[in-house]
């Protein structure tokens, strides 16, 4: 009897465990129609001011995600899609040549776009201050009620990959702000960011906090979506990126960072090469910079978790 009992102790347990770990939802179709289903999928209705936090890609560059991919899913939501200018030169840290390249990618051809930190940026909290004291963001964040963190998964010269902790760090910062993110906090000016930068870990655990702070801003006014495709090694601020190696696997979604960052991880990490579809260069760019400590850091701090349940849609 008391057998029996233990037992059913036990997987009460694990169900309620299961039940307990968020939920990420997975199709494999990559098209605008499956965008919106698997935002729906998600069962939270963006309302107010909706910003849909997007990377405009760097010119020169090819994979960043395409205005025909994600019109069906800002007009679903009403969004504006907001980025922020950058730290390092290029076509996107200058405010003019920024909008020269939104303008040339075709955003501003399907919705209203907001580069935040055009007039002016704003700090806010962090939990986590071991390396970064507070975020700072772009000025126009404090004008929307709702984000949707809407990522292209892919590998990145110095966080290893970018996902959407990456997308909700360095992509909501201002120019200053991902100056102080890179250096972990050893400066917010843009020009000394070089000769600042510090340990590789301690970058990562800074993102991971900027990354929380942002979510912490929205509070369950935020939703996570990873496209994977186009999956080059490098990110799309690079002008000049390497020609993917990695087949697409299909889009992602959950209202938790890391539970969606960590599924993507998954599914490269435990993905079997063939031919013309081959995992190892992502791998090797990810270990090199030890990218993966980001969301292990991240699930530490309380961000989200790393245990996710994976749900696949049509």
């Amino acid at each position: 009897m008391k057998k029996t009992i233990l037992l059913i102790l036990v997987a009460v347990s694990c169900c309620m465990a299961a039940m307990a770990q968020p939920k990420v939802y997975m199709t494999k179709e990559i098209s605008p129609e499956a965008l919106v289903r698997i935002y729906k999928a998600l069962g939270k209705k963006a309302t107010g001011r909706v910003a849909v936090k997007i990377s405009t890609g760097e010119m020169g560059g090819e994979n960043y995600l395409r205005p025909t991919l994600i019109r069906d899913l800002v007009d679903e939501v009403n969004g504006t899609l907001v980025e922020c200018c950058t730290a390092y030169g290029g076509s996107r840290q200058d405010v003019k040549k920024h909008w020269e390249t939104v303008h040339a990618h075709g955003f501003d051809s399907i919705a209203a776009v907001d580069i935040m930190d055009e007039f002016g940026q704003m700090r806010i909290p962090v939990n986590d201050k071991k390396h970064i004291k507070y975020d700072i963001v772009g000025e126009h964040l404090g004008n929307y009620d709702f984000m949707i963190n809407l990522a292209h998964f892919k590998g990145h010269a110095m966080g290893g990959f970018g996902g959407v902790l990456k997308n909700q760090s360095i992509g909501v910062a201002s120019t200053a702000g991902k100056a102080y993110i890179h250096t972990a906090g050893k400066t917010d000016d843009a020009s000394k960011l070089w000769q600042n930068l510090p340990e590789q870990d301690a970058f990562l655990e800074s993102m991971a906090a900027a990354a929380q702070g942002v979510a912490n801003y929205f509070g369950e006014n935020i939703l996570y979506i990873n496209v994977m495709n186009n999956m080059s090694v490098d990110c799309d601020c690079s002008s000049h990126p390497a020609d993917p190696k990695l087949k697409d696997m299909g889009i992602l979604a959950s209202t938790d960072p890391v539970a969606l960052d960590q599924a993507c991880l998954d599914l490269v990490f435990g993905h079997k090469a063939a031919p013309g579809d081959d995992e190892k260069p992502l791998i090797e760019r990810i270990n090199r910079q030890h990218g993966t400590h980001i969301t292990d850091y991240a699930e530490k701090t309380g961000l989200g978790s790393k245990k996710y349940q994976l749900v696949m849609i049509k």
